[in-house]
């Protein structure tokens, strides 16, 4: 992606509304964690102040104070054994589970989908829009992998439950009004998987949070879940070969192997304060990308913080990233092709201007992510109620 757009959508000014207070529920996945999706949550929950969650799993303990603060409503899974822990376990019975959640004088629907979700049931009269972060990718391109990686018993259930569970993915498409995309390369899946078109939508990254250093160091960095999918072997065994230093944060199953197989250039700090975090942005030669991801907060987050991205040329580091202005690409999931980026970086390195990243790390600032949601939802209410 090479072209540049405003930091700021324009001023838009909906409808007078035909309704003060429409009633509004939030359904999300499941709630255990605060990653992406959680913060597209709370940013749902600004623009919709008194909306009711509805989820599948919630432990209070991990979410934030503006999640905790909703009123929230769990499927029957949260009350199974060690759902909280094991709720992936429970992904044959979640279809059922959203269909018993009685959604009844909701005006506006809003699921937030990457696990189950948008199967809810709701009124004939209100609008149902998802915001998607991606189709399951255990049902459909990552099933392979997930299914080699599982346990005996659970590689022998998988073909007969998931193609059950695909076509209740699909058919439970048609219940949505209208969907949004985080990028352009879940826009692409959605219309591929469900057959569904969908606006794009980038999630809100806090980037006001993340400032530049005076001080650059040597050391490139990578952050991440350190499981398969990620790619983190990639990054060490790039580095291995170069012998530049690396910093790699994250913890995950592959994380003991790829401490055994590193070379001393190479470190690993499993957690890092947030504080901590933005320090190794800021300070960071590069920051390293190795995954295909759906979005990809962390490379909007390094740029925030004025630094340049070494990204795979896949998925949304191709509409976040720009190629010789803020970092550069490499074509193959392939050591060679790693290396041969860390080098090109290196002769980027004089020409960058943070000033550039920075700016760039704007057109995904939240603002930018309310502005554009609020307008997508009111449009999308002329068609069913006018309530703006």
């Amino acid at each position: 992606m090479t072209g540049s757009t405003p930091s700021r959508v324009a001023a838009y000014h909906p409808a007078p509304s035909r309704f003060s207070a429409p009633r509004v529920a939030i359904v999300h996945y499941w709630l255990v964690s605060m990653r992406g999706g959680e913060r597209v949550v709370e940013r749902m929950l600004g623009l919709y102040p008194g909306a009711d969650i509805f989820t599948h799993v919630y432990d209070p303990a991990r979410m934030s104070d503006t999640i905790r603060q909703a009123r929230i409503a769990t499927s029957y899974i949260d009350r199974l054994p060690g759902s909280k822990r094991f709720y992936q376990y429970y992904l044959p019975f979640m279809p059922t589970a959203l269909e018993q959640l009685d959604l009844s004088g909701y005006d506006l629907v809003i699921s937030s989908e990457s696990g189950p979700a948008k199967g809810v049931i709701t009124d004939p009269g209100s609008l149902h829009v998802c915001y998607c972060h991606s189709p399951m990718r255990y049902l459909w391109d990552h099933y392979h992998q997930y299914r080699r990686a599982a346990n005996p018993l659970a590689r022998a259930a998988m073909p007969l439950v998931y193609n059950w569970l695909r076509q209740w993915d699909v058919s439970s498409s048609a219940r949505v009004d209208r969907f949004a995309a985080n990028s352009g390369f879940v826009r692409n899946r959605i219309r591929k998987v469900w057959r569904r078109e969908a606006e794009v939508i980038h999630p809100p990254v806090e980037t006001s949070l993340f400032t530049p250093s005076l001080e650059v160091d040597d050391e490139y960095l990578w952050v991440g879940a350190m499981v398969p999918y990620k790619r983190p072997d990639l990054a060490v065994d790039a580095f291995n070969a170069n012998g530049r230093k690396l910093l790699m944060v994250g913890q995950g199953s592959m994380l003991k192997s790829l401490k055994a197989r590193a070379r001393p250039n190479i470190r690993f700090v499993e957690r890092l304060g947030f504080n901590e975090l933005r320090r190794a942005y800021s300070r960071a030669r590069a920051f390293i990308m190795t995954a295909e991801e759906d979005f990809g907060i962390a490379p909007v987050e390094a740029m925030a913080s004025g630094r340049p991205v070494v990204a795979f040329a896949g998925g949304g580091s191709l509409e976040t990233v720009i190629a010789d202005r803020t970092g550069v690409f490499f074509g193959e999931q392939e050591v060679h092709s790693l290396v041969d980026a860390v080098e090109s970086l290196e002769s980027f390195l004089p020409h960058f201007d943070p000033n550039h990243a920075i700016e760039r790390a704007e057109h995904f600032a939240p603002e930018v992510f309310d502005e554009r949601m609020k307008r997508f939802i009111d449009e999308g209410s002329e068609g069913i109620r006018q309530w703006n």
